[in-house]
């Protein structure tokens, strides 16, 4: 089955990349602001920072420096754009595998004397992710506390361009993750004074890595079965779109804003029609079960084309049931871009406000008796519109 035939078909509903026109009707202007430049993309080895990297490769940078703690991912990056056709590669081309909160991290940076687009897709993205305060907070650590780190070292050396990446769950947040991300986009506009400062939230990227879909073809593939909420709904861009959507918002941006794709209502999908759509596509008629456990047990027997599969009410803390990209009290403008939208006149928290939170998130962090609530409340007192559900159970006890 080719994955992108798929993907075009019957997830994205659409033959050809949504922000190609935005790209085309500014060709000239993106190449004039990447041409010959240094980048720096921190997390780069994921699937939309990847995607990012093969969009801003067309337009020929002078040098590209790509960061993640994933060695084997930064491997495959490497081989997949040395073996990609007519794809431009500047000779001072390095991957690094390193966190960007390591020493030798600032090391580097500093001994190139900064770059002059820097963006970061370093982040903890799944829901999942919120487990207990151990989790809570190396999530936090790495979306919020670590990024302020990198964003007080750019202020020394004033990057042209800055994106750091957010999601749709920003928008009136109820987990964690998303929470975490709201206060990055909080945090990061306190900067916007210093040098261009830029964030998108986006739909979610079809088979991204670690995704439920992409857990799909895993299921597939090793003839496991399959489950999935029934009552979850999202919007879905391709992997090709997220890179797109986060070069124009990172090198067309005016700083201080928030960027998101214009999608339409009947391109909603629930994952449970997701898992149906590429069971038929690999050829499966679908045998429903009542249970994980009923699911699992018919898996073991030999079956060829009716595939055991398990849907579900979400029933664990922090999923939302439907995606939104801005809220009712931000304004939001829509004739800009083609398939763009934007959210425009932010206005700043106070840098003070900034810097009480992170005393008080060092602090907790530091004290061996505070818990995942105590987080949720100091992440509230700050976030008014934090709305928090716990419910006692995370996707990690489901299949």
């Amino acid at each position: 089955m080719d994955l992108n035939k798929f993907i075009s078909e019957h997830i994205t509903i659409r033959d050809q990349s949504m922000f190609e026109y935005d790209i085309n009707h500014n060709k000239l202007l993106l190449s004039d602001k990447i041409d010959n430049k240094s980048v720096l993309v921190v997390g780069g080895a994921g699937t939309i920072g990847s995607s990012y990297i093969k969009a801003l490769l067309r337009f020929k940078p002078k040098s590209l420096v790509v960061v993640d703690v994933n060695e084997n991912g930064l491997t495959e990056l490497t081989r997949d754009l040395r073996s990609t056709n007519n794809l431009f590669l500047p000779v001072d081309f390095v991957t690094y595998p390193m966190s960007y909160s390591d020493s030798v991290f600032y090391k580097m940076f500093k001994s190139r004397k900064g770059f002059d687009i820097v963006a970061n897709f370093s982040a903890h993205k799944h829901v999942r992710s919120e487990k207990d305060i151990f989790s809570v907070e190396a999530l936090i650590k790495n979306n919020i506390i670590n990024a302020k780190k990198l964003l007080d070292v750019l202020k020394l050396y004033q990057p042209k361009h800055f994106f750091c990446v957010s999601t749709d769950k920003a928008a009136n947040p109820v987990n964690i993750m998303g929470g975490s991300k709201k206060i990055m986009e909080d945090m990061i506009m306190t900067y916007s004074q210093s040098f261009p400062v830029t964030t998108a939230r986006f739909a979610n990227v079809a088979f991204s890595n670690g995704s439920l879909a992409q857990g799909f073809l895993e299921r597939i593939s090793k003839k496991q079965p399959i489950s999935a909420p029934n009552d979850v709904t999202r919007y879905f861009v391709s992997p090709e779109e997220s890179g797109q959507i986060c070069l124009l918002a990172c090198i067309l941006g005016n700083t201080g804003e928030i960027y998101f794709p214009k999608l339409r209502e009947e391109q909603v999908m629930t994952f449970s029609n997701m898992a149906i759509k590429l069971l038929e596509a690999n050829g499966y008629d679908l045998d429903y079960c009542n249970s994980e456990e009923e699911a699992v047990k018919k898996s073991l027997n030999c079956f060829d084309n009716k595939y055991p599969v398990y849907f579900s009410a979400s029933n664990t803390t922090g999923e939302k049931p439907y995606e939104e990209f801005y809220t009712n009290d931000e304004t939001v403008s829509l004739n800009e871009y083609q398939a763009l939208g934007v959210v425009v006149n932010l206005k700043p928290r106070k840098i003070s406000d900034v810097n009480v939170l992170f005393d008080e998130l060092n602090k907790a962090f530091d004290n061996e008796k505070t818990s995942k609530k105590d987080i949720v409340t100091i992440m509230k007192n700050f976030l008014v519109n934090f709305d928090h559900q716990e419910l006692g159970k995370s996707l990690d006890s489901k299949m």
